[in-house]
């Protein structure tokens, strides 16, 4: 995944953007980049930011930055921002994104017998490389944007910093959110609506999807129309976003804190406590304990200072250690209680047996697992996610007693929890996991 930010301004931009970007480490654990325009030309700082946290890592930086525009970035691959040099004039280029057809996009970059690239570790070409390389085939940067827009499948947004100002363009299928923030003498980018309160920016609107703009201290300028679909990417509500973060409009948290009661509204299952796998997990708990009008507690606590978000690593045993170890139990909490736990999603299921064996082993009576996310049907070339690859039924786990069932949100949910609406015709519901529906039972 990843996140970017950019801010243009009549005094000196370099705080806004320094903590502008912070607000999306969230995102990605790999790479963190800042470039400032300081009227001649861009300074750039990189740092592999997949140890330390990227405030740590370019605290030292911004005192050697100075200008009035800027854009920063977190990645979770590539080296960004790049300096492009073409016919275009200089520019800094940051992307978030998946390009699913690069394979097809280098041979036609080949093809002009005039490209070339630089490579990421393993030979793999740099994609933020590609993507400018389809931008300087435009007579201006607005053509360009919208070349490579339509060149690649996939979702990919992108910030460009010139000497003209930062332009701002979102993917032209709208999966991943751009939002613009005013205040006075200046003007902002950024994935997550989160980075602005703290900054004293306004909200403005969100960018359409495929819609370009360039921002000045002054205000935005619109290049390009947006175009009319915006399918956005719920797993930003259900499980990406920041929970201070509003897209298209509706705020992360309360949309968490909706779904999980519609998980409520349609669960008989008596239990004790209601608790939320941290940290997302947390919003949809307290939307189900609401709604049944069951206690809350926190039997899980997530030590925060230095662990990732789980499935950032890239292999999965990395990313079952970092789930394990990152979430602390509290036995006075969990033993001898009937609890139901609310989690964003179920992919694999490896990090559900392990947090279910915990709670057993800590003496809890019976534990109930419900997902806000519907099963993940299909795999998605816009963000790599995986389909559902649990094969759970009866008897699962064996070694555990109780009737610990796992449920989610029904597909037809979730867009009526996201939107603020109260079904009333039984749409939203949750569902046993298992062959034909059968509950996941918990037994020795």
């Amino acid at each position: 995944m990843g996140g970017f930010f950019g801010v243009v301004t009549k005094e000196d931009c370099v705080a806004d953007l320094f903590y502008g970007t912070d607000y999306h480490s969230h995102l990605g654990t790999r790479r963190g980049g800042l470039a400032v325009h300081d009227g001649t030309g861009c300074t750039r700082f990189i740092h592999d930011i997949t140890n330390a946290q990227f405030r740590s890592k370019f605290e030292d930086d911004v005192l050697k930055l100075k200008g009035r525009m800027g854009i920063g970035v977190i990645s979770d691959t590539d080296d960004q921002p790049l300096i492009i040099g073409s016919h275009l004039g200089n520019y800094a280029i940051v992307t978030v994104g998946r390009i699913a057809n690069t394979v097809e996009l280098v041979k036609q970059a080949y093809a002009l017998r005039s490209a070339y690239f630089s490579e990421m570790s393993g030979g793999e070409v740099n994609p933020t490389e590609l993507v400018a390389l389809f931008i300087n085939q435009g007579a201006t940067f607005a053509e360009g944007i919208e070349i490579a827009q339509n060149a690649i499948a996939g979702s990919c947004s992108v910030l460009l910093l010139t000497d003209k100002g930062v332009y701002a363009a979102r993917d032209k299928l709208g999966r991943t959110p751009i939002i613009l923030g005013q205040k006075a003498g200046a003007c902002a980018g950024s994935m997550e609506s989160c980075a602005f309160p703290n900054l004293d920016y306004e909200i403005v609107r969100d960018l359409g999807p495929g819609e370009i703009v360039r921002l000045t201290p002054e205000g935005v300028e619109t290049v390009a129309l947006p175009r009319h679909r915006c399918p956005m990417c719920a797993f930003f509500w259900v499980y990406y976003g920041y929970p201070a973060s509003t897209y298209e409009g509706i705020n992360t948290e309360d949309c968490r804190s909706r779904c999980g009661a519609a998980l409520a509204r349609r669960d008989p299952t008596p239990v004790d406590v209601v608790a939320g796998i941290p940290d997302s997990g947390t919003g949809h708990a307290m939307g189900y304990a609401a709604e049944k009008g069951v206690p809350f507690r926190r039997p899980f606590v997530k030590y925060t200072p230095t662990w990732s978000r789980s499935f950032m690593p890239q292999d999965q045993p990395t990313r079952d250690l970092v789930a394990r170890m990152k979430i602390i139990p509290i036995k006075e909490l969990i033993q001898g209680w009937h609890l139901l736990f609310c989690e964003d999603s179920i992919v694999h299921g490896t990090q559900l047996r392990d947090t279910v064996r915990r709670l057993f082993d800590y003496g809890a009576k019976e534990v109930h697992m419900r997902s806000a996310c519907p099963p993940l049907i299909f795999g998605c070339k816009f963000f790599e996610f995986l389909p559902l690859q649990i094969g759970i039924g009866p008897g699962w786990p064996a070694r555990h007693q109780g009737d610990g069932r796992a449920g989610w949100t029904a597909a037809a949910g979730v867009r009526p929890a996201r939107f603020g609406e109260v079904p009333s015709d039984g749409r939203t519901r949750s569902t046993s996991v298992g062959i034909d529906d059968a509950p996941v039972t918990a037994t020795r």
